[in-house]
């Protein structure tokens, strides 16, 4: 299954920047279409009904493109879906197409935890060092973790760079325990 997301998300994001599509609108109308699909029953069922012939499918799917102004290349990676009955896997396509989207425009998911709400000038520099760390900008989450005491947690990837007080007293109760 996550291959299959894998190689239509990845030729939805080539697309997309094939035709010079803003990535940002088309990102979040694909959002759009999934929330709509996840709030109305009726559209989820009408779209994964065998009962209901694709033609007629893709019309409800022109009739919200048109009300939501949806890009082209959105609205016909929608119609590809019905056609070959997958919007059952819409979520893990818009899962997979933000990843490879990110991918391709140098971007990097970053998850930023800290023991209290850090400021727009703390959030701006860490988000600038991570930058240099990474090597590529960063889309940046930000959690709040009064467990770490002090300092800061970041993860990007796999990679987790640990600042936080909390972990600096592990560090330091490892390096105690084997002395």
């Amino acid at each position: 299954m996550a291959a299959i997301a894998s190689r239509y998300a990845r030729a939805l994001v080539e697309v997309i920047l094939a035709q010079k599509v803003d990535a940002e609108v088309a990102r979040q109308q694909l959002r759009s279409i999934v929330e709509a699909v996840h709030e109305s029953d009726e559209l989820r069922r009408v779209w994964e009904s065998p009962a209901i012939s694709p033609e007629q499918k893709r019309a409800v799917l022109d009739a919200i493109a048109k009300q939501i102004e949806l890009v082209k290349p959105i609205r016909n990676f929608i119609a590809v879906l019905i056609d070959h009955r997958r919007i059952g896997m819409l979520d893990d396509m818009l899962r997979q197409f933000e990843t490879e989207l990110d991918a391709q425009l140098g971007f990097t998911e970053v998850e930023i935890s800290s023991a209290r709400p850090l400021s727009p000038e703390e959030k701006r520099e860490l988000e600038s060092r991570v930058e240099s760390m990474t090597g590529k900008k960063v889309r940046t989450r930000y959690v709040s973790n009064p467990a770490l005491l002090g300092g800061v947690m970041v993860r990007a990837g796999s990679t987790i760079y640990d600042g936080s007080v909390r972990g600096q007293l592990e560090k330091m109760r490892q390096e105690l325990s084997l002395a």
